[in-house]
């Protein structure tokens, strides 16, 4: 077998080590397999040039010397072989060998045996050590690996042979023949990648070395992932990340092995951070129990991948050697030259000579080895955070997206265990956020997209302790990502339907503030953004999808925007991020976001909005839950609170004497007069410019105040510059020299009063050295200043001499302070925009993050009311606009899902203005809330006979207008299902449906009558004004076509009718009617009746609403009043009425008005005056109203006043009155309703009954419509019952009227019995004759006959 059969072999031969899979069950005795895994290393090493003359004890397997059994690890010392692993003698001198070899024909080179190379040796020394084994799994493991890791370890071997090495340990980790119960395993393993993280060999060509870091790889794998890996220690997992590591980052790897390796590190990252959960378990509940045990050794081992051949980790290239190699170069997974601590790391070099390696320390057999834990998981950690470092020259953006992918599979593995560990947690709050957020800026869609998936992963599971910093992410991507521009004003849609859509963020960049400017002060994250460049900017399209794909996966994580609306939005110095978020996905769900971004972009932030109020309605009926979280009386308080200082702030930004007075006016300021108050808001509060804070402390008038802002700070134990650094952080230093010398002077006093430090005299001292500080920091940091005119110490040291009250300042002390300003700029507020503003900026960040609070996770919906409550608008406004933009089936239904959440959410939690302003927007797409009515001219009531039954339907200009379009329909199906169960809940939205109301019954879309009328009200149902025609339809013939529509058009025009409806306007009437039907008003009307007494004002107040004042009259278009015509057309012109114009909406809201104020005692008592009111204002101007709808009016009035009998706002000689003043013609049309509404009132209540009894306006009326054919029978009805009653009415006052009508009836019927008599006569005769009665009015026509008396 020559070295390519070899290869080829070794190919297809690996067994698969899979990480959780359970071992492979060998079919061979695991002895013999591991002697002919022996035999075949050693085969293929004889075919090799350098071994082409073997020894006997080679083939043999050497002798039986059973005293020979020292383990092979003991036989090590420094670095070299003993005789008994270098080769087994048979007996004898060494003489003796090669007459052996001579005796079996075998030829030594130069006269010396083969059997003193110790690779070969040792083979045969394992296979006689097998001879008498039985159980392999009780066969030492370091004795079983020795041989083959003395040819992985070889530089001498060559790339097959080594990589069958490889196979026969994967064989044996994958067959179970190395198991958890073989003895030493611990150790074993720590050899085992000892030895494949120093691998050797020589170099044959790419293909073939490439295969065995392959196989490295894979055997990494195999040993980190399988069932032995948690017995590992720490050096050996950080070894073989290292290697790992390191194949990943050297760009003279192939692609293919490249990417293997970076497949490997993830999977075996996967298992290494898992452990950290297993750790965490294993150390107790106790927090910081697994730190404790392991702080020790926190600093025991460390990582150095080598990029390339160089560490990646060390900025100078490291020097290499190269040691030629006979027969070859060697290849090697080379390490760099020790570092400090006496360790290599790894990394691969191809084709080219390369150094041998320094032996590692021995591993004693007694040493306890530990399993690794939290020292090399940290370290992992570490190393793959400063891979992301993108100021480093020596890291490829390759290798950060390598980096990125395995740092995302960490944190979704274990990112909540790495968050409750602080050696992690620091990692992640530093350094991790700091790369990141300077990664998220490039331009590379690689970096971008990888960087963002790592920053949504870390804020999904650490986001508890990484406030601020999310804070910054977020603010970031929302000035990125927030148009800037107004939405497009679309045709046909009302701009009032998406006023609630910021058109910016509310924390955006604000303008430099004028002296007449309203402006917002610059708030902390909008500054910190500013000073690490992440202020947002002009990106890409593909980088703003990107974007917004990060957010909706932050925001489809279902506590996350109420997370950020109880952590920042109601915290006084955070910013409103929630609002924000919304504010974003609502304004980039428009269309015309795509124009600057992708067209992917409107839907992605249509989905995460629908998502955010998905995650609200699911949690409505989850049991709220209170423990452990802010009190929400206490987050309101902090948000009014919040939104009065920040009004405050700006003011003092703009005029600061204006901005206290402001804030003192809202009790922000306790005592506007006391500095400590004053100074107390200033320096607490971020939102303060800090330019203008540092003049306004500097004038000479605000000496106190600057008194007392500087006795806030405590400069005990801080050098001159440390404390000067501190308060100079708070305020910008002004530009005058005179009110810098102010401010310096108190400093100087503040200073020596906290605590002089020993060699500082006094203050005058202070105020020098002050003042020296000052200057050297803009002499170091002044990019104007050439290098080598910057101020030395010395110059430093010169300009103190004798200021120290005549003495001069310590030089260490100086030194100190020299040193300090020249490595570390003093950076004011709003200054700089350079790599170590950043740093500083970033500094600053740290420091605030140890007094704020960790992020409160709610897993709980008692904040979902107020978060609602503040965002809902833009989502209405968005899904109103997206709505009437859609063209997509989908589109519409998930945002007819969203309204209806929506609803759902304002119902809970009783937030009317948000349902108030969905039903608006959506009633404005239905078209049929116009406050004009719509008109009837045209309406053609058609009539089919089906045989059995006979159906009609009123074909009308709304109802053929609203059938066609689809998305009116649709509208209006949604809106009565958004109201359907909430009724309860609208307020002002009554309005609009109390106007859609009243087109649908214009038009006969919804019946006259309700339930309730049934019970109250004794009346036929409302007459709605007579259509303009009625046509009969049967079945067609084919022959109708276009000439029998000329004809039927030539007709109607010739009797000045309208033509007759077509048959796609009758189907789109029928579409109307079906779409009606669908909103199912019955259910509507029953749940109205069930409303609560503040829900039923809002009804009565939008009834009433649409009555129009006395002074103008309600204009209505409708058709002329006539008899309903035949079927037949008559022909000529209809005579014009001059009466009052018939409305039947005012008699449909009076009549659905009484019915609920007439509902129950409560109702009565609360409601029944404001119906009354407006009754009465009707049947005052009776004049001017229909006789139908005045004498239902009196009707309701007369119902009221009997239901109100024990209130006062009514009272029946005021309604006698004014009735009996009507004319005759108008009384005698009102008389049915009029009498009947008199009738239930004398049956009521006594006291009633007698106060209408004694009214002499009472007796007028009855004396005025006795003599009516049609009303006698009531009449007399009431008369008797006044007469008869108990008890009865008849007083004193009323006597002689009650007598004057009996004799009126008495008279009447003595006449009658004349005619009477003349009949009987006439019939006699055989002339029948008929009576003729009286006209009673128009109104006795036109209503139906009231119910039996």
């Amino acid at each position: 077998m020559n070295d390519d059969t070899a290869l080829d072999s070794s190919l297809f031969s690996t067994p698969q080590t899979a990480g959780h899979t359970l071992p492979v069950r060998v079919a061979v005795d695991p002895v013999s397999l591991v002697v002919t895994e022996c035999i075949t290393v050693t085969s293929a090493m004889r075919k090799h040039a350098r071994w082409a003359h073997s020894s006997v004890s080679a083939i043999l397997g050497g002798g039986s010397n059973s005293n020979n059994k020292q383990s092979p690890i003991s036989n090590r010392r420094d670095g070299k072989s003993r005789d008994a692993v270098g080769g087994v003698h048979f007996g004898g001198k060494e003489g003796d060998g090669e007459a052996l070899a001579s005796r079996w024909g075998l030829r030594g080179k130069k006269g010396k045996s083969m059997q003193d190379n110790p690779l070969m040796s040792a083979f045969a020394r394992l296979r006689n050590d097998l001879k008498g084994c039985k159980d392999i799994r009780s066969f030492d493991t370091t004795a079983l690996l020795h041989p083959f890791l003395q040819v992985i370890r070889s530089s001498s071997t060559s790339a097959p042979i080594t990589s069958l090495a490889l196979i026969a340990i994967t064989k044996f980790l994958a067959y179970n023949i190395i198991s958890r119960e073989s003895p030493k395993l611990a150790l074993g393993m720590q050899l085992l990648s000892s030895a494949i993280t120093h691998c050797r060999f020589e170099a044959t060509n790419s293909a073939a070395d490439e295969i065995v870091l392959l196989r490295i790889l894979k055997l990494m794998e195999g040993m980190i992932s399988g069932p032995g890996g948690d017995i590992l220690s720490d050096e050996s997992v950080c070894e073989m990340m290292e290697t790992g590591l390191s194949m990943c980052c050297q760009v003279r790897l192939s692609e293919v092995l490249r990417r293997s390796a970076e497949i490997s590190m993830v999977t075996m990252c996967q298992t290494i951070f898992q452990r950290l959960k297993t750790l965490e378990v294993e150390a107790g509940e106790v927090p910081g129990a697994l730190e404790a045990t392991t702080k020790d050794d926190m600093d025991a081992v460390k990582m150095d991948p080598s990029v390339n051949g160089e560490s990646a980790m060390a900025s100078p290239a490291k020097e290499r050697r190269e040691q030629p190699i006979s027969n070859g170069q060697s290849q090697e997974l080379d390490t760099p030259k020790d570092d400090i601590e006496g360790r290599s790391s790894t990394s691969a070099t191809l084709n080219g000579s390369t150094v041998e390696l320094p032996h590692l320390p021995d591993v004693e057999e007694d040493t306890e080895i530990k399993p690794y834990s939290l020292p090399s998981i940290r370290e992992l950690f570490r190393v793959l955070v400063d891979l992301l470092d993108p100021h480093d020259g020596q890291h490829t953006d390759t290798m950060r997206v390598m980096a990125l992918r395995i740092v995302d599979v960490a944190l979704e593995v274990a990112g909540p265990s790495i968050a409750n560990h602080p050696s992690l947690a620091s990692l992640a709050k530093d350094t991790l956020c700091r790369h990141l957020f300077q990664l998220v800026r490039n331009e590379n869609m690689a970096i971008l997209n990888e960087s963002l998936r790592v920053a949504g992963t870390l804020l999904s599971t650490c986001r508890s302790v990484l406030k601020l910093q999310q804070e910054l992410f977020l603010s970031y991507l929302v000035a990125c990502l927030h148009p800037r521009v107004e939405i497009p004003q679309e045709p046909g849609i009302d701009p009032s339907l998406y006023e609630g859509v910021p058109q910016a963020p509310r924390l955006g960049k604000p303008s430099t503030p004028q002296p007449t400017s309203s402006g917002r002060s610059t708030p902390v994250p909008v500054k910190d953004r500013q000073k690490l460049g992440l202020e947002g900017g002009n990106r890409k399209p593909d980088a703003r999808e990107a974007m917004v794909e990060n957010v909706g996966h932050l925001v489809r994580i279902p506590s996350f925007m109420v997370e950020l609306f109880t952590n920042y939005d109601c915290e006084i110095d955070r910013s409103d991020l929630c609002m924000d978020l919304v504010g974003l996905l609502s304004r980039s769900a428009f269309p015309d976001s795509a124009t600057w971004s992708t067209t992917n972009v409107p839907p992605l932030c249509l989905d995460a909005l629908l998502g955010f109020i998905q995650f609200i309605a699911d949690r409505l009926d989850d049991e709220p839950v209170f423990e452990g979280y802010p009190d929400r009386a206490k987050l309101r308080e902090q948000r009014s609170m919040k939104k009065v200082t920040i009004r405050g702030a700006t003011k003092f930004n703009e005029n600061p004497k204006g901005g206290i007075a402001f804030l003192a006016s809202q009790g922000i300021i306790d005592d506007p007069n006391n500095p400590h108050s004053v100074v107390k808001f200033l320096k607490g509060t971020a939102r303060i410019d800090k330019k203008v804070l540092g003049d306004y402390l500097s004038k000479k008038s605000n000496d106190q105040l600057l008194n007392a802002f500087l006795d806030l700070f405590d400069f005990t134990g801080l050098r001159v510059d440390e404390a000067l650094r501190q308060l100079l952080n708070s305020f910008r230093l002004p530009g005058e020299s005179q009110l810098i010398e102010r401010i310096v002077t108190v400093f100087s006093q503040k200073y020596c009063a906290s605590d002089t430090p020993e060699g500082i005299k006094n203050n005058d001292a202070v105020y020098v050295l002050t003042y020296a500080i000052i200057m050297l920091n803009t002499d170091q940091h002044n990019p104007n200043v050439k290098s080598s005119n910057r101020m030395s110490y010395n110059d430093f040291a010169r300009n103190l001499r004798g200021v120290n009250d005549g003495q001069d300042f310590p030089p260490d002390y100086l030194q100190e302070i020299y040193d300090s300003i020249r490595t570390r700029e003093i950076i004011l507020p709003e200054e700089h925009d350079n790599k170590h503003a950043y740093d500083h900026a970033w500094k600053e960040l740290l420091l605030k993050t140890q007094d704020a609070t960790d992020l409160t996770i709610c897993k709980t919906n008692i904040f979902d009311a107020d978060m609602f409550s503040a965002t809902w608008k833009p989502v209405v406004a968005t899904l109103t606009y997206v709505f009437l933009s859609a063209s997509d089936d989908a589109v519409f239904s998930r945002v007819v899902t969203g309204f209806d959440q929506c609803a759902q959410i304002a119902a809970k939690y009783g937030l009317s203005d948000a349902l108030d302003h969905t039903i608006y927007c959506l009633s404005t797409i239905t078209t049929l809330s116009s406050d004009t009515p719509p008109s009837t001219n045209l309406n053609t009531e058609v009539q089919a006979d089906d045989g059995d039954t006979k159906r009609s339907v009123m074909v009308s200009e709304t109802a053929v207008r609203f059938g066609r379009d689809f998305k009116a329909q649709l509208a209006t199906v949604v809106l009565f299902k958004v109201v359907t169960g909430h009724e309860a809940t609208v307020r002002d939205g009554w309005v609009h449906l109390v106007r859609i109301m009243l087109n649908l019954f214009l038009n006969s879309l919804i019946p006259a009558s309700f339930t309730s009328t049934e019970e109250r009200i004794a009346l036929a149902p409302i007459p709605l004004q007579s259509p303009a025609q009625v046509i009969e339809r049967t079945e067609r013939s084919n022959e109708s076509g276009l000439f029998s529509a000329f004809t039927s058009y030539v007709s109607s025009f010739a009797n000045d009718e309208p033509p007759e409806p077509s048959d796609q306007e009758i189907e789109y009437t029928l579409n109307t009617v079906d779409c009606v039907k669908a909103c199912d008003f019955k259910t509507i009307f029953d749940n109205i009746k069930e409303m609560p007494l503040m829900s039923l004002k809002s009804v009565i107040a939008s009834l009433l609403a649409q009555i129009p004042e006395a002074s103008s009259p309600r204009v209505i278009v409708v058709k002329p009043e006539i008899h309903t015509p035949s079927p037949l057309r008559p022909n000529g012109t209809r005579p014009q009425s001059k009466k009052p114009i018939y409305d039947p909406c005012l008699v449909y809201i009076l009549e659905l008005a009484t019915v609920l104020a007439l509902r129950d005692s409560e109702t009565v008592e609360h409601l029944g005056q404001q119906v009354a009111n407006t009754l009465q204002m009707v049947i005052r101007d009776a004049v001017h109203v229909h006789p139908v709808v005045l004498s239902r009016a009196v009707y309701y009035l007369l119902l009221l006043l009997k239901a109100s009998n024990d209130h006062d706002y009514i009272r029946a000689p005021v309604i006698l009155h004014t009735i009996s003043s009507f004319d005759e013609d108008l009384l005698k049309q009102s008389a049915l309703p009029v009498l009947r509404g008199m009738f239930d009132c004398i049956q009521g209540p006594s006291g009633l009954r007698k106060e209408m009894a004694t009214s002499p306006d009472f007796w007028v009326i009855l004396r005025r419509l006795h003599l009516e054919v049609e009303v006698t029978p009531v009449v007399f009805e009431i008369l008797e019952n006044v007469i008869t009653g108990s008890p009865s009415a008849i007083a004193s006052d009323n006597y002689e009227s009650a007598i004057s009508l009996l004799n009126d009836f008495a008279t009447a019927g003595s006449a009658g019995a004349v005619s009477e008599q003349k009949r009987d006569e006439a019939l006699r005769r055989g002339r029948q004759q008929k009576d003729k009665p009286k006209c009673v009015g128009k109104a006795s026509l036109e209503l139906q006959p009231l119910t039996d008396y």
